[in-house]
């Protein structure tokens, strides 16, 4: 079985929103003492800290992650350091200090040390204004409108040369929009389709930043989880994508998901007053084309906008009666 040779994994960015669980889902399969969750400043959460080795790194200072490479004997590294696309137009030199350096320093490690494998994620923000928005190919124009897409779109091109020049086995995709009902917004455009739901259990109502008309692709964290862990247990010679998979799960408006909050919660109010991430939005794709992952690795998703609403609002009604809703 592939997973057998990944035993000494670092996760980076492991306090971040697909971090945070990535960890708990790898610690679970491979033993709590083999998974080393890694962030920069942000306390973890009790449940991170006491479950495994918890230590703070710089991905963008190489000497704080060769540190931890060492110390723990780490063979796979999950590189989910960075900063989001919001964040990322407010600060943009952090963002490809973050987003492209701290990679290259993995990467490079990864070549020096011949590590076992390394997954980083890519995102639909690699798209942009002369992408088809509908039924987005794999292959297809990468012309992105934010910092944020232009360092993914570095960074996929950083990773295939890897691959291609040193033999890294490096592996990602382009994410959607991801949705949790354990982690609060991190600063993304897409991050409307998180917050909905934390403010409807708790008030009922909500303003969302986006119009509502706004259609992008979305997943909910369980697939984003599977998908990220499928990957790298997929035999290399099935793969001839390696970081940039399209992945898709759903695509629905702002309206159709308040529409199906409300089946739920009928009380629940929705205002729409677009801001600054409007326009990010509008450069993304509405659907996506995810042949080649199903195809190459038999990607396939668990959740649609139905049952991802039930079960956000069941979690989320649960520990807003425990008052542990923004905890």
């Amino acid at each position: 079985m592939p997973g057998k040779e990944m035993k000494r994994i670092l996760v980076t960015g492991a306090v971040g929103q697909i971090g945070s669980e990535l960890t708990m889902a790898l610690r679970e399969r491979f033993g709590n003492e083999n998974v080393v969750a890694t962030g920069r400043s942000t306390a973890p959460s009790p449940t991170l800290r006491d479950s495994g080795p918890f230590e703070f790194i710089d991905v963008a200072k190489k000497k704080t992650i060769e540190a931890v490479v060492e110390r723990y004997r780490i063979d796979t590294v999950y590189h989910l350091a960075a900063i989001l696309s919001a964040v990322g137009e407010k600060k943009p030199q952090l963002c490809w200090d973050v987003n492209v350096n701290g990679l290259y320093n993995v990467l490079e490690i990864a070549r020096e040390r011949e590590l076992t494998r390394v997954f980083c994620p890519s995102s639909i923000a690699v798209f942009g204004r002369h992408t088809p928005v509908h039924n987005t190919p794999q292959e297809t124009i990468l012309s992105p409108t934010t910092m944020y897409g232009v360092t993914k779109v570095a960074g996929e091109a950083l990773c295939d040369y890897y691959f291609q020049r040193f033999g890294v086995d490096v592996r990602g995709m382009r994410y959607p929009g991801i949705i949790s009902s354990e982690t609060l917004p991190g600063g993304g455009t897409t991050d409307y389709a998180v917050a909905i739901y934390y403010e409807a259990v708790a008030n009922q109502r909500y303003t969302c930043f986006v119009r509502e008309d706004t259609v992008l692709p979305m997943m909910y964290m369980p697939d984003a989880i599977k998908s990220a862990m499928d990957l790298m247990e997929t035999d290399l010679s099935r793969l001839e994508h390696h970081s940039n998979f399209n992945l898709a799960a759903m695509s629905f408006s702002a309206g159709e998901l308040a529409a199906e909050i409300k089946r739920h919660i009928p009380e629940f109010q929705v205002e729409y007053e677009p801001d600054f991430r409007q326009e990010i939005a509008d450069s993304w794709p509405r659907t996506i084309d995810d042949s080649s992952a199903r195809e190459e690795w038999g990607w396939e998703p668990g959740y649609d906008l139905a049952a991802m609403t039930a079960h956000m609002l069941e979690r989320l009604s649960n520990r807003h009666a425990r008052g542990k809703l923004y905890r």
